[in-house]
């Protein structure tokens, strides 16, 4: 009774036979936003004008506008966010690594600095 829904754990959903939304990065957010968008903008735009087909026309147009511009928000900060990953991981690396040999930056900065007191 409480898993009926769950068939398959590690089942995904896919939107529109081809958007994996769960594995897909920022593809979940990108759709709801996307959604939203397209509900405030449509619903915004027939109390405005009171015009059904073109309520709907501005409310598809919303959501392709919404979706796409959060997607590709999304991703640019995910790719930002890998690089400053990869560049901190480096950095611990060389970090171990270089640590107490002649090469530690820390170990030149602090004689160097003995030497001018």
């Amino acid at each position: 009774m409480a898993g009926e829904g769950d068939s398959e754990p590690g089942k995904s959903f896919k939107l529109f036979g081809f958007l994996d939304v769960k594995n897909i990065p920022c593809a979940r957010e990108s759709v709801l936003y996307g959604s939203l968008g397209a509900l405030v903008m449509g619903l915004g735009h027939f109390l405005a004008t009171s015009r059904v087909k073109r309520s709907c026309d501005v409310a598809v147009g919303s959501y392709i506008c919404t979706m796409l511009g959060y997607w590709f928000y999304c991703r640019y900060n995910l790719a930002q966010q890998r690089i400053r990953q990869r560049m901190l991981k480096e950095g611990m690396k060389n970090r171990i690594l270089f640590e107490g040999s002649y090469l530690d930056p820390e170990k030149k900065q602090s004689g160097s600095e003995r030497s001018d007191s």
